[in-house]
């Protein structure tokens, strides 16, 4: 054949191929996924409710000075606990001591005054036993000197006393045991009596917790201790769980020691209150302060059995919770179902629409649809709390293989044990093969004799890609 000729035929078939539609698809995998399954497990629960609330001090005092003076001695430390009675500020007690003395020596002066009118009084009734002696004008003259200097005598000794309470006052102690804040005045500075706020000491041991539950929980705790499901602790005392930042669970146990007279008709809630100790260890510091955000939970009924399963298993549909269930052909059914609360290991209470020897999708439910045949692999059902304590994370952050330059396959993106995730940007692009070009016999360097050259017709379309 001639080489020009043959030349042309390989042009004519690169170019018809694509079109030719000899490219074969691959089948679809038809084997049923695999999805593990676990029947929900049953124990004995406790129904309650969480809510957010603050601490609060039991006691909170502002510290204002009942006299007015310069402050001349804070002995206390910032920040530091204090006792009942201890000492907090001094306000200079020159001026109220020098009244105070001044009181001492009018009390003094009107008790001379009184016993020279009794003694008067007394010879004027001496006399008076002598007819004619003196007159009854003096003698009424005596008598009122007498009860004149008894009543100046107890006004000055009133005065006394308040001059020894404003002496008193010029030393400004805690009222309560508690833990003191800061210097809001320091030394050299005026206060005012009943204005100035020199500090604020708050109690520690016990401390309140508040928060607001909402109408419908109210009734149902209510109507809980009156059906006898929800015990009380004393008179009117309901037991109430608290946890705080960084806490696993409600480790604070404490009691509901008050409950407002009233709903707040603007946000349908109504406030309640917790009582907490708090005791400081021994080598350490108190835990709670006023002010933190807890958590807090409230039960509302006796322990009872249920059934769970990890949270995980629950789908959301529109806002309608379900469960994929495979029955005993090893088909997925959508079940849905009613959730209560949320346990401390991860488990999930189902309150409705959940059998116990039901067997639910726990692992693989991406690859499950309902009516669809599965192969299922039966495991017991997973506890979160308990999966997290075996397999801690070692690292949040994506760990990255050496890539070798030389083989391009190091250059693709890979996974770790958290799942995969796009190929790091310094990682090098992978190195492309250059399309392979057809091979063209060898030809005669002599040119071939001038002839006719058949025309190339165009590739003909094909509907097929």
């Amino acid at each position: 054949m001639n080489p020009r000729t043959m030349l042309l035929l390989i042009c004519g078939l690169i170019v018809v191929a694509p079109g030719c539609g000899g490219i074969t698809l691959p089948s679809a995998d038809t084997t049923p996924p695999v999805v593990t399954i676990s029947q929900p497990l049953t124990r004995n629960v406790t129904d309650y409710i969480d809510y957010t609330g603050r601490t609060d001090a039991v006691n909170s005092v502002d510290i204002r000075p009942r006299v007015t003076g310069y402050l001349v001695k804070m002995p206390f430390t910032e920040g530091s606990e204090v006792k009942k009675n201890d000492l907090l500020f001094e306000i200079d007690p020159r001026p109220y001591q020098a009244l105070l003395d001044q009181a001492e020596g009018q009390v003094a002066l009107n008790n001379a005054r009184l016993k020279l009118a009794k003694a008067d009084n007394a010879r004027a009734k001496e006399i008076n036993k002598t007819p004619g002696a003196i007159s009854t004008q003096d003698l009424d003259t005596y008598q009122a000197k007498e009860e004149e200097a008894m009543a100046e005598l107890a006004a000055s000794t009133a005065n006394l006393e308040t001059y020894k309470l404003n002496r008193e006052f010029c030393e400004v102690t805690s009222p309560i045991d508690g833990e003191v804040s800061r210097y809001f005045f320091t030394l050299g500075n005026l206060a005012n009596q009943d204005t100035t706020l020199l500090t604020t000491v708050v109690s520690l041991d016990p401390i309140y917790a508040y928060f607001d539950v909402d109408e419908r929980t109210l009734l149902e705790i209510r109507n809980a201790i009156n059906t006898g499901k929800l015990e009380l602790l004393g008179p009117g005392e309901i037991p109430v769980m608290m946890g705080l930042q960084g806490e696993d669970g409600y480790p604070h146990k404490g009691v509901v020691n008050f409950v407002n007279n009233r709903v707040d008709p603007f946000t349908g809630t109504i406030t309640l209150r917790g009582l907490f100790a708090n005791p400081k260890p021994e080598t350490g510091v108190r835990l709670l302060s006023p002010g933190l955000f807890a958590r807090v939970r409230v039960p509302v009924g006796q322990p009872h059995a249920a059934l769970l399963v990890t949270d995980r298993a629950v789908g959301t549909d529109q806002g309608l919770k379900y469960l994929y269930v495979v029955d005993k052909d090893n088909k997925v059914r959508y079940q849905r179902v009613t959730l209560g609360a949320l346990q401390d290991d991860g488990l999930r209470v189902i309150t409705d629409g959940l059998k116990a020897d039901d067997w639910v999708i726990v692992t693989g439910l991406q690859m499950a649809r309902p009516g669809m045949t599965v192969s299922p692999d039966r495991q017991p059902m997973p506890i979160p709390a308990q999966e997290a304590a075996v397999h801690p994370l070692e690292s949040t952050q994506p760990t990255t293989p050496a890539v070798n330059p030389d083989k391009p396959g190091d250059a693709q993106s890979h996974t770790n044990s958290g799942g995969q995730h796009p190929p790091n940007k310094s990682t090098p692009a992978p190195v492309v093969a250059p399309t392979p070009q057809p091979v063209l016999p060898e030809t005669d360097p002599t040119p071939a004799p001038p002839g006719p050259v058949a025309p190339v017709s165009p590739p003909a379309k094909s509907d097929k890609p």
